[in-house]
């Protein structure tokens, strides 16, 4: 494999990760600890994730248990988990915080399917822009002849369409689960 390959490989690589960042951060009905991610709460002034202040268990299906190391940050990771746009609900018990998951009704997870598809149709928008970054620079390698350059273009194509199939099986698995009742 050339440069200009591995450089469009390494590329698409970070699409397929932030497409499976996002769909992580999807709520379906399901309790998914990553959902609290991108949750900060302020820990002595400054802003900590929940992740580094708690561990975050899933009893069932349905329920999150967040129980922080230092008792004190319950109240406040309480309110950042309040403040945050994950729609729920938590409720302390002086030890822990327990975040039921309700399950979604079957058009909200028709709308939740309809955004995963348009993140999956951004990651295939990346791959694409990778493909065409990958291919202006094979034609301004001057090293390259006429035959590599056409040679190292169907190498970039191939990959292009590997990357763009994963993109389409992971829309798929997660569409499945979005729909799962």
């Amino acid at each position: 494999m050339s440069q200009h390959t591995d450089r469009a490989e390494k590329s698409m690589d970070k699409c397929i990760e932030a497409l499976k960042a996002n769909f992580a951060r999807v709520r379906t009905g399901r309790a998914n600890p990553h959902v609290l991610d991108s949750i900060k709460v302020d820990y002595y002034g400054q802003p900590t994730p929940v992740t580094q202040l708690a561990g975050v268990k899933v009893p069932e299906a349905s329920m999150l248990v967040v129980e922080p190391w230092d008792k004190s940050s319950l109240r406040a990771i309480e309110k950042a988990i309040e403040s945050s746009d994950l729609g729920i609900t938590p409720s302390n018990d002086g030890v822990c915080i327990r975040l039921p998951f309700p399950r979604p009704t079957e058009e909200r997870r028709r709308e939740l399917a309809k955004e995963c598809s348009q993140m999956a149709e951004d990651s295939r928008v990346a791959v694409r822009n990778a493909r065409r970054d990958a291919n202006a620079r094979i034609e301004r390698d001057e090293e390259l002849s006429e035959d590599e350059q056409t040679r190292e273009k169907k190498r970039i194509q191939k990959l292009t369409d590997t990357y763009v199939a994963k993109v389409d099986e992971l829309l798929k698995a997660k569409t499945a689960e979005v729909m799962e009742i």
